[in-house]
Order: C-alpha cells, then structure tokens, then sequence
C-alpha cells in the first residue's frame, strides 16, 4: 500500500461536521452521497488491481470514488504512522485510539490478553481479555446544547455523560466459543454478522448491545505468534455506517497494533532484564564497617541501557578493615555487564582470602584471560585500615583516586597505573599511604572525567577543583556530607559529558583511636585462656564496660581455647571498642571452626554454641596466615 504524505490526520470536531451538514449540496456529489460521508476518511483500498468506477459506492462518480480513495489511504497513513510513534504499551493503545475516535469511529474498546505473552512464551490458561482502555467522541460545548444532537450521538453501548468504561473489565474466552472462532479467524467482522452477534455479548459482559447496521467492527488483534486482544470500532446514528472496505481499514490499524505491542512487550522485558542485571551485579546496599562511611553513584550511559560495564564495590575485611573496589569493562553493553558481574564475584572470593591487593588484581588478571582474549578491563583495589589510618592501593589502568583532606586541599594519590585487567604477563603494585582521619578517597571510573569535550587529565583536575571548592564551602574544621558530595561531583558534568558509564565511590575514613584498641600475643600453651581473660579483663575496667566483663571472659576463653588446641605460632588477641565490643583471636591454623551439636557425654563442642548464644555476632574468616575468629557484643546502652 503507498502512503501518500499528509499534514493531519483527517480529524474534524464535532461543531463542523454539524455546520457542514447544513451547508447546500454541491453540484457535483451524487445525491446519495451524504455530507457525513465525505467528511470522514474512507478505508484504504484493497490489495490488487485498481477498481474501476464501478467499484466505488454506489452512486458516487469514479472522481468522487478516487477522492474517498485517496482520503482513506491518507487516513490509514497517519493513523499506522501515530501509533507506531508510540514505544510502551500505553502510548502504543492511546495511539490507536486517538487516531480511531473520532477520525474513523466514534468510540473504541481495546482489550488485551491477560498476562500478555513475551516472545516465544507459552501463554498462560485460562485465555483472559482485560479492558486496557477505552475512547469515546467527546460533545463540543456547542453541540451539548442541542438534546437532538446528544441523543443522536449516544451509543447504545458507551454513553457520552456516563463512564468511559461501562463494558466489562475482564472476559474469558472460552475454548470453542463464539469469541475464540472469531479471534481464531483472525480477520475483522461487522457487528451485526453472525459471529460477531454471538462474540460481542460474551466479550462485553451480558446485557450490552451493539449498534445495528454495521455500525460496530470487531477486530482480533494477531501479534507475532498468537492473538493477543481484540479492538470493537463503534459508530453513531449520525454517521454513515461501515462498509465493506472499513474492513480493511480496522485490519490495518489492528496489525500495526498487534505488532507494536509485541515490540513493547519484548521491549519491556529487556528493560526488566537490564535492571535486574544492575540489581543483581552492583551492590543493592553498601556495608556499614567499623572506622569508615561509605556512599556510592552509577549512571548508566543511556537510560536505553541501563547497565554496563562499570562497578564498585565495598567489602569488609578481618581485623575491621575494609576492601573498595572499582572497576570498568570495556564497552557498555549486555556482555560488558555480564563480564563485569564474573568479575566483581572474583573480586570478592579473593578479597575474603585476604591477598594483598596486588595479588588480586593478578588474579583477576588471569581471570580475564580465561574468559577472552579480548576482555579488557580497568581496576583500582584498595584495603582501609582503620587502626593503623593507613591505605594500600594497587592499580589496573585505571584513573587515580583524589583524596579529600579535612582541611579542605584535594589531592589526586600518586598511585603506579600499571597495565589494564586481560593484558596478561604484567605485575601490578601497591603502594601504602597515609589515610588522615576526616579525609574523604574518591574513586571513580573515566565515564566520570573524560569525554568528546575534554581528556581524563583535563577532566581530573576539573574534579580536584570541584571537590576543593565544596570543601571550602563546610569550612576547614567540617568535612563534607558525603551524600551531598556525591551529587555535587556529579553536577559538574555538562551535556555533552555523558559518553560512558560512571561508578563512583566515596569513604570517609573515620578511623579507630589507639585509645580504643587493646592487642596482644599469647602463647599457645595451656595457660593462654586465662592469661586472656585477665587481659581482657582490665581492658573492660578501663573502658568502663566492666558490666560486659563476664560475658566476654566466657567467650573470650572459649574461643582462645579452640585456637591453641591447633596453633603452631603465638594466638592473636584484639578487643576494638566502637559502638561495639568487636574481639578477635587469631591463629596459623588455616581450618575453620565448625558449630556442632554436641551430645550429652561429650566433654567439648559446645564453645560456639556459648558464642552463637551470646554474642551479637560471629564468624571465622580464612586469612593467607591462618585464620581469625570474631564475635561482637553490644556496648552498655545497646
């Protein structure tokens, strides 16, 4: 069929159309050509040869018969033409009916298969239609004064003063029944055939009628595969029924519905997939460790992709430390994601080995050239320790972090580069810096400060600027909120600055006072249990938690016990006080303790029943030395 271009779509309201029925009749027209008729488009003509005057309606000239043509193509042009503009399921509905009502009917009901199927889905029993909207001629001012008027444009089915929908809002079509062979046969039907007469009541619900005459279609909707609704074109007494050609009109308005629903529905599952993927592969929520805060930011490239290959990450470390990663796979597509998320699960199986953080980036190294040659990917992993308020940082080809003092001076760390994740043969290394109380690490991927409109170096001093001037707005004795510092960073990207994804990470190290941490070395002999209990003893008398001093003795010898029962090497011995008493022992032996039932004769087995009873928390963590066993109790108040 060729469209020919137009300007509108044919639609004229309601107070012409009643003035041009009043107008003289030209000299030209046939008498039985109404001037209803003409000022609605006609449908487009069917496929195969040219019809000949003849073919027209009936007493229409074969002029006057070519101008309803043409007008009807038109129509048929502009109405597939808006409803393929629309890209969800609703836009894609109301473009059908704002191109139908009142253009080519006077009212409209779209119903849709409930659930709709996706792709090669199976649908799911029974077959349900649900009422997805429906659309009506609206009265003009002008003409709601005239009650003739009104009751000629009121439809047995749909009333113009009452509900937009008075049908029913769910049908089920029944296997064999009239409204399964009609949707079955695809092809639209007028309403007063004998199909449709048993079809429209079952799917309007019981009591609702049609306008006789052929003044309802009933259209299936056939997507790709399957029928996935159905449309019902209605007209008033004030317009000329439908014709036989109409049934073409509604059979091409109801396949280009069809179709761009199915798009929808496969493009909304793609959607759904793109953010599942970003759930599932970035972190839904970061931890909360002791002696740092943590606030994190990711901006897909295009709200068309909202997942690549961008991340970060935080993960808690033994000893309270804490491991921040960021990360970039090359490119920012579905299989970059893919790749990020074996990545990122890498990262974290090696940082629970707690390997220094050049070792992890050879492993992920080696990982990377497993999965391709041409895997790519830039990393930057760095361990927080909160005690000793010192950093260790190793780097992939990755953009260096800026680190925030108190004082307001911003400073990017001078950290080796070293070569990109999937180079393979290269050693990375780390390097240990200070990491000053109220200071503030920012790390971010390129997405961040390079572009078509600048270079990274150009970018990364416009970031160091940036968070200087932020800094100086809280003043020197205040560090910024981090929340707010995020947004802010963020802000200083133009329009033309959104190329790539950008993950970024910030912490604020808060630090542990050595006030507040106690540390020894115990023997692993026999009298190391009591040795740590008197220890810990009076570390609880000098913080005043002597209330807790029972408690943590219990546990304290328990958990000292199982560690010299194994250790080679002298037994660790830590008690951190934050907002709560975290203690730690530590041992070379790499096997992890195991909570076991102990039966009633058994002498042992029940230290960590006492530990998971008592304490807030627990657990045991394999480090590259050994192991090291932890629980936390509440401080006084919790």
């Amino acid at each position: 069929m060729t469209e020919h271009p137009t300007s509108h779509e044919g639609r004229q309201p309601l107070a012409a159309r009643s003035q041009e029925r009043t107008r003289p009749r030209q000299q030209d027209a046939a008498p039985a050509a109404s001037p209803a008729t003409a000022a609605i488009p006609g449908p487009a003509a069917a496929p195969g040869p040219a019809p000949g005057p003849a073919a027209g309606p009936a007493g229409l000239d074969p002029q006057a018969a070519a101008r309803r043509e043409g007008d009807r193509l038109r129509f048929v042009g502009a109405a597939t033409r808006r409803i393929a503009r629309g890209i969800d399921l609703d836009e894609i509905v109301l473009g059908l009916c704002r191109a139908s009502v009142p253009t080519f009917s006077d009212a409209i009901l779209v119903y849709l298969r409930d659930p709709l199927p996706v792709g090669d889905e199976r649908p799911v029993s029974p077959f349900v239609l649900r009422l997805r909207r429906s659309d009506r001629l609206r009265l003009s001012e002008e003409a709601t004064d005239s009650s003739s008027e009104t009751e000629r444009l009121r439809l047995p089915v749909i009333d113009p003063h009452g509900d937009l929908t008075p049908a029913a809002e769910l049908c089920e079509v029944r296997s064999g029944g009239a409204l399964a062979e009609v949707l079955r046969g695809v092809r639209p039907v007028f309403g007063d055939s004998a199909a449709a007469r048993a079809a429209l009541p079952e799917l309007l619900g019981a009591g609702r009628t049609v306008p006789t005459g052929h003044r309802a279609i009933l259209a299936p909707l056939r997507g790709r595969r399957r029928v996935i609704g159905a449309a019902v074109f209605l007209r008033g007494t004030e317009r000329p029924p439908f014709e036989s050609n109409d049934l073409l009109v509604a059979a091409q308005l109801a396949t280009h519905t069809a179709l761009g629903i199915d798009k929808a529905v496969l493009y909304g599952r793609e959607a759904y997939i793109a953010d599942e993927l970003q759930r599932t592969m970035l972190p839904d929520s970061l931890p909360q460790p002791t002696g740092v805060r943590l606030a994190s930011r990711y901006l897909p490239a295009a709200e068309t992709a909202r997942v690549g290959g961008d991340w970060y990450d935080a993960i808690p470390l033994p000893g309270s430390r804490v491991a921040l990663v960021v990360g970039d796979v090359m490119g920012h597509s579905m299989t970059s994601a893919a790749i990020m998320g074996q990545l990122r699960t890498t990262a974290q199986t090696l940082a629970q080995l707690d390997l220094p953080p050049q070792e992890v980036l050879h492993h992920l190294d080696e990982q990377a050239q497993r999965l391709g040659s041409d895997r790519m990917a830039t990393c930057l992993y760095a361990v927080y320790d909160p005690v000793a308020h010192r950093i260790t940082i190793a780097n992939a080809g990755h953009p260096p972090p800026v680190l925030l003092h108190l004082g307001g001076r911003a400073e990017v760390l001078r950290v080796p580069p070293g070569a990109p994740i999937g180079v393979g043969g290269v050693d990375f290394e780390a390097v240990e810096l200070d990491a000053p109380a109220g200071g503030t690490l920012l790390l971010y991927t390129d997405g961040l400060v390079e572009s078509r409109l600048r270079d990274v170096w150009t970018g990364i001093e416009q970031l160091r600027e940036r968070l200087a001037a932020t800094a100086r707005l809280t003043g020197p004795d205040h560090s910024p909120p981090l929340e707010a510092l995020c947004d802010d960073v963020l802000d200083m990207l133009g329009p033309g600055d959104r190329d790539d994804d950008i993950a970024l990470l910030a912490a604020r190290f808060d630090g542990i006072a050595p006030s507040d941490v106690a540390y020894w070395h115990l023997e692993p002999e026999e009298t190391a249990p009591g040795r740590a209990r008197r220890l810990a003893r009076r570390a609880l008398s000098r913080w005043r938690l002597d209330d807790l001093s029972d408690s943590v003795e219990l546990l304290i010898s328990e958990v000292v016990t199982n560690a010299v029962r194994y250790a080679e090497r002298p037994v660790t011995l830590r008690l951190l006080r934050t907002d709560v008493l975290r203690c730690e022992v530590g041992d070379d032996s790499p096997q992890l303790p195991r909570q076991r039932r102990a039966r009633d004769m058994d002498e042992g087995g029940r230290g960590l029943f006492l530990v998971n009873r008592m304490a807030r928390r627990w657990g045991a963590t394999r480090l590259s030395t050994g192991k090291v066993v932890w629980f936390e109790m509440p401080s006084r108040g919790q």
